[in-house]
């Protein structure tokens, strides 16, 4: 028979977002471990493609889901729980920035021409290295991963958002509180810049950026979880 936990993990994963936040909302920490499961992978993308740094990344997604959870009774439901998610990363990250460097104008980037642009200036090493190969794959992601980093914000978190994590038009719009014509275009700069730099053989890798791996989705939501028993435990010693 299988044990307790391994029962319970079953139980989880078998249940809509809905069902989980109305558990979570209730308390219930595996309803939240759950979602947080669901969540992790789009959500630590996003908050690289703004702080461009796993570990500050993962740092990132921690805090957001610390706030997410204080304020998970005031989810309605208005939109999806991953862009409402999104949405905390993305003010944390994006605060991060700010106190870190002042922020550059896109509206002046985006009225530039930039035909000739490109991101990096890569040489052509691997000609017709079969893209199979693991040790292809690997330089040939870090080759994207580098380009996607250098790209200009506001392109990078849209890029992210709609070439790797597959988001719509409409979502990364609502997300990013901006128009849909504005996330295609600047969509298509990002693409635009990113041709000048890579190959188009390259394209078939993009889903590989920035890879998620299990330790990695562990260890934050087990940290996430840790905070928030603290936190209750302090509050549980205050009343005592």
């Amino acid at each position: 028979m299988p044990d307790r936990a391994a029962t319970e993990a079953i139980a989880w994963s078998t249940l809509p977002d809905a069902e989980l936040v109305a558990l979570a909302q209730r308390g219930q920490r595996g309803a939240f471990r759950e979602l947080m499961q669901r969540c992790n992978q789009r959500l630590f993308r996003v908050a690289r493609a703004v702080v461009r740094d796993d570990a500050e990344a993962e740092d990132v997604v921690q805090e957001a889901y610390t706030h997410a959870f204080a304020a998970l009774s005031t989810f309605r439901g208005e939109s999806s729980l991953s862009t409402w998610l999104t949405r905390i990363v993305l003010n944390e990250a994006n605060g991060r920035l700010r106190r870190r460097r002042p922020s550059v104008d896109i509206a002046t980037f985006e009225a530039t021409p930039q035909e000739d642009s490109r991101v990096v200036s890569f040489p052509n090493r691997f000609g017709n290295e079969d893209p199979a190969a693991a040790a292809a794959r690997a330089q040939i992601r870090g080759l994207i991963e580098h380009a996607i980093d250098d790209l200009p914000d506001a392109f990078r978190i849209v890029f992210i958002m709609r070439e790797v994590e597959g988001c719509s038009v409409d979502e990364t719009a609502t997300t990013l509180g901006v128009r849909p014509e504005t996330v295609k275009t600047r969509l298509h700069r990002a693409r635009r810049l990113l041709r000048g730099t890579l190959q188009d053989s390259l394209a078939a890798t993009l889903g590989e950026a920035f890879p998620f791996l299990g330790p990695r989705c562990a260890r934050m939501t087990e940290a996430v979880l840790a905070r928030l028993a603290a936190a209750t435990e302090a509050t549980t010693g205050d009343r005592l």
